[in-house]
């Protein structure tokens, strides 16, 4: 088959079945990589009987990922990052390549390549931005406090994944003057990388700026010519794309080049999956369950490494569920390493067949974990606790003394504080500073805790979701209790569900809750709510004085007052 017939098939092949996969809630990636076996040799109907048929292209594809990859990666957003993150973020990797190292040696052993163990260590140790980015951001968490972490985790995962990178071409003789050469010619190409991108780059992305078409092109031309300098010097080619992707992302053009180069990326991505999925063999009884082994070990060592690690930071074992069950796959560029890996000669056949298998039960199951993960780490903190180990760990809330005032002076409890609970907060201090005193939030987010704390209002680290910290919070001594956090929102629990368990709790005191809808704001009621809140008709309530002014000053006014009210000292 010739290669216009070869790339035709597999863009036709993948169109369908990545729709199949989005239909069934799937990463686009595994409906790739099903194309590329139901057209291959091995387990398909043949249709492409060659894989170097599309093997050049898919290595575009694979320079291009990376390039991308480099582009996400904000080395001033890393230097930024909080204590949690960055901590959890150095150690994960390690520790789960050590664990990896330990627990898998049998296996390769099994796949008996030369350093098999070594890229399964890594592989294992690494977990996919495509699959995390996605699934929390159409579960609105890039945000929250899980969220931030998983990504900050995310991005010293690629941090770690670069450094091998650069030293696979030299694994087969790691000698101190030939480590010192690859580090010295790397750091070289870093340096000249920066240099160009800071002094000549931008004169010239200014001149072409209004060409889309110059743009994509000069884009491409900087994301192969620093490839091809890293191949010239004796590194990967994809580490060069790496790096190029990194030193312009440091750069205020950086979203710009990102969003030019997407399309272009895209297919060539597509193709490099098909590849992929091209080389899976016939599963023998002995790889399908190696593959179930090293998918049971993925999802556990991030548990493993992930509640100590939180334990240390003084983190719930809750949120320390959350963000190891986010991150309980394996890593789209555990295939790039073991791609790279084969051509060196350094992994054998089964290791690679066997990370493809477990990349995509990893996917699959990581697809219905992080679909669920706040209400299986709530379980899985529940069980700890009933084992003994503290759900609060390093930060926990401490049971009160008999007939010690829980909650001190405050009456009024906020249960989760979210921007609009921060708003709220600030509003106080400009209209009611001593009202301050009767508030008490409860929350999760050591962040929030700590903005809480410079304001001067009391607070509990804790989950709204368990009755405990409610409890051993004083809730009973509350007179108004307040969840101001929508459905969307709240995990692990809904404002019905904090309307009940208040109630079940003080059931003299007044419940303010949140609803979505008119309708659910009717059933909160129902059940009991004092007050409900509703964002979007307070919306519309507070827009339509603002519009109903007909004069051409209006607006003006009406920011005038705004500004009077939001921003004064």
């Amino acid at each position: 088959m010739n290669l216009l017939l070869a790339i035709s098939a597999s863009i036709v092949a993948s169109a369908v079945l990545a729709f199949v996969a989005r239909q069934l809630r799937q990463p686009l990636l595994l409906g790739y990589i099903v194309a590329g076996a139901v057209l291959g040799p091995h387990l398909g109907v043949g249709v492409i009987e060659s894989e170097e048929d599309i093997e050049l292209i898919a290595e575009i594809g694979l320079i291009l990922l990376l390039f991308i990859i480099g582009l996400e990666i904000s080395v001033p957003r890393l230097l930024q990052a909080g204590r949690t993150i960055t901590v959890s973020g150095l150690l994960q990797v390690p520790v789960c390549a050590a664990l990896a190292w330990v627990c898998l040696g049998p296996v390769a052993a099994w796949t008996g390549g030369p350093f098999d163990r070594l890229y399964l260590a890594v592989a294992t140790s690494v977990s996919s931005t495509l699959i995390v980015v996605k699934l929390l951001s159409d579960k609105f968490e890039l945000a929250t406090f899980g969220g931030r972490v998983t990504l900050g985790i995310l991005v010293f995962q690629d941090l770690f994944a670069i450094a091998f990178l650069a030293l696979q071409p030299n694994l087969e003789r790691l000698q101190p003057t030939v480590l010192l050469r690859a580090l010295a010619v790397g750091a070289g190409l870093l340096a000249a990388a920066v240099a160009v991108a800071r002094y000549v780059l931008p004169a010239f992305f200014r001149a072409i700026a209004k060409s889309s078409e110059l743009m994509l092109v000069s884009t491409m031309a900087w994301c192969f010519l620093v490839a091809g300098a890293a191949g010239w010097l004796g590194l990967s080619r994809e580490m060069g794309a790496l790096v190029a992707g990194v030193v312009i992302a440091a750069f205020p053009y950086g979203p710009e080049v990102a969003s030019r180069i997407s399309g272009v990326r895209d297919f060539f991505i597509t193709l490099f999956f098909v590849a992929l999925g091209l080389k899976i063999p016939y599963p023998s009884l002995t790889l399908v369950l190696l593959a179930l082994l090293v998918a049971a070990f993925v999802i556990v060592s991030r548990a493993v490494a992930m509640y100590p690690l939180f334990a240390v930071l003084g983190l719930d074992t809750r949120t320390a569920g959350v963000v190891a069950i986010n991150l309980g796959q394996i890593s789209e560029f555990a295939l790039v390493i073991f791609t790279l890996g084969a051509s060196l000669g350094h992994v054998s056949l089964p290791a690679s067949s066997l990370i493809l298998y477990a990349v995509l039960l990893t996917a699959v199951i990581s697809t219905y974990g992080i679909l669920y993960n706040h209400e299986l780490a709530t379980r899985v903190a529940a069980v700890l606790e009933r084992l003994g180990v503290p759900r609060w760990l390093g930060r926990r809330i401490p049971a009160n003394p008999e007939g010690a005032d829980a909650g001190g002076g405050a009456d009024i409890f906020l249960l989760g504080v979210s921007r609009e609970g921060l708003a709220f907060v600030q509003y106080i201090e400009r209209a009611a500073p001593a009202m301050k005193q009767r508030l008490l939030a409860i929350d999760f987010n050591p962040e929030t805790l700590e903005r809480l704390e410079t304001q001067g209002v009391e607070h509990r680290y804790g989950d709204i979701s368990n009755p405990e910290t409610l409890r051993h919070a004083g809730i009973e001594r509350a007179a108004i209790v307040v969840s101001g956090i929508s459905d969307w929102f709240l995990k692990g629990t809904s404002n019905r569900l904090i309307l009940r368990e208040v109630k079940g709790l003080a059931p003299a005191t007044r419940v303010v809750v949140t609803a979505d809808s008119l309708d659910a704001a009717a059933e909160l009621y129902a059940d009991g709510a004092d007050y409900v809140l509703v964002p979007s008709a307070l919306a519309a309530e507070h827009l339509y004085p603002v519009l109903a002014d007909p004069s051409p000053h209006g607006l003006a006014r009406a920011r005038r007052i705004q500004a009077l009210e939001l921003f004064r000292r």
